[in-house]
């Protein structure tokens, strides 16, 4: 079996079974180096084809010109400013405080922020709370007298894949630019660097966005804000669109606004460990006990797994990526806590759901053809 790595070495999730491939990915803002970052990119079977789908909108949707003139007062133009770079950005309002929700490479490491509101007002604002890891930040405008228009979050795990959606925002600093698509997958998992937690529950959209998106709004058929335009797929590395944009979904958001809004960088939990989906064909190749699981290819040195004795196939990262193949002598993870895990996903989605960095988590490894209970102490996900 051929070895393709995502993020291996620090990511839980660094190895996914089925279509696996990398590509370059640019975060959409204009400025700074974040627009030509090559990231990892990783394909997650549907959700849709896992489990049930709330039924998305099919009555009671607005005309994309509707939509526009009821939103369009609630996006703004971030732009930040630091000795090296300027860049400009989108993030739409929040709440009557203002508060404005935009993504983290907008702001990150910014000595200034601005944001600029669809009737031309510029207001100050500070950076309130981030979640570097989720590419989310919260800012407040600091001018109280400021009118706010906020736009309403919807429920993103509502959509379903050939929903319409639309884009609005200030791409190439065309403030205002509203674009129109549909949902082309859902949950899709991406790490924007080698040593990046993935970002899990991507919505990808064939809506055209470019640099100076990011941070904007992504809005279904009713007007509401069900994602956060994040990443396009740059595969020539032009700043070019080609049909391929992710967005963070809205309950992704909604699950770290509370902690950003009372100033907090949001923290993840980390185990420290890179493996492969355990199917019946790696089963039979590698000589496993089980048919599903989670194959352990890397530990992290010095990571909750290392420490609770967790054994990879490879010593190291670097003699991971140096092998064409897969190659026996990784323990099988097949439970954490009691849970049944099936693949990464159910790793991945266990941890990020119910545990915080502190956590202890309890994990039922196969190794040599016995069953072994091993305990792990989570870290932070490191920065």
């Amino acid at each position: 079996m051929r070895l393709r790595y995502v993020a291996i070495g620090t990511v839980f999730a660094g190895l996914v079974g089925g279509v696996i491939g990398a590509a370059a990915i640019q975060t959409i803002d204009n400025g700074g180096d974040d627009s030509s970052t090559p990231s990892a990119v990783s394909e997650q079977t549907p959700e849709a084809e896992s489990s049930p789908q709330v039924a998305s909108l099919t009555e009671g949707c607005q005309s994309a010109a509707d939509i526009y003139e009821a939103v369009r007062p609630s996006v703004v133009r971030v732009n930040s400013s630091s000795n090296q770079t300027q860049g400009t950005g989108s993030g739409v309002v929040l709440d009557e405080e203002g508060h404005i929700l935009t993504n983290n490479h907008v702001i990150s490491d910014a000595s200034t922020v601005e944001v600029v509101f669809a009737d031309g007002t510029t207001a100050a604002a500070e950076i309130v709370g981030t979640d570097p890891a989720n590419d989310l930040a919260v800012l407040d405008i600091t001018d109280p007298d400021v009118d706010v228009d906020p736009a309403e979050l919807g429920d993103s795990d509502a959509l379903r894949v050939g929903d319409t959606v639309l884009a609005l925002g200030t791409p190439f600093r065309l403030e205002g630019t509203l674009t129109q698509g549909i949902v082309s997958a859902l949950d899709r998992t991406y790490a924007t660097g080698n040593s990046t937690r993935p970002i899990r529950n991507m919505i990808q959209t064939d809506a055209a966005v470019n640099p100076g998106n990011s941070g904007g709004p992504l809005l279904n058929c009713v007007g509401e804000v069900i994602g956060i335009n994040t990443l396009l797929e740059n595969p020539t590395g032009e700043n070019v669109n080609v049909g391929i944009a992710f967005a963070v979904s809205s309950n992704t958001a909604e699950q770290s606004l509370p902690k950003m809004l009372t100033g907090t960088t949001v923290s993840h939990p980390w185990m420290g460990i890179a493996g492969a989906d355990v199917t019946p064909a790696l089963a039979e190749e590698l000589g496993l006990d089980a048919d599903k699981g989670v194959y352990v290819t890397v530990v992290s040195s010095g990571s909750p797994a290392d420490d609770a004795g967790v054994i990879g196939a490879f010593a190291s990262a670097d003699e991971a990526g140096a092998s064409a193949d897969l190659v026996p002598g990784g323990d099988v993870i097949v439970a954490v806590d009691g849970e049944e895990v099936a693949g990464i996903e159910d790793l991945a989605g266990y941890l990020a759901e119910n545990k915080q960095p502190g956590d202890s988590v309890e994990l039922t490894v196969l190794r040599d053809g016995e069953t072994i209970t091993l305990t792990a102490e989570l870290a932070e996900w490191p920065s």
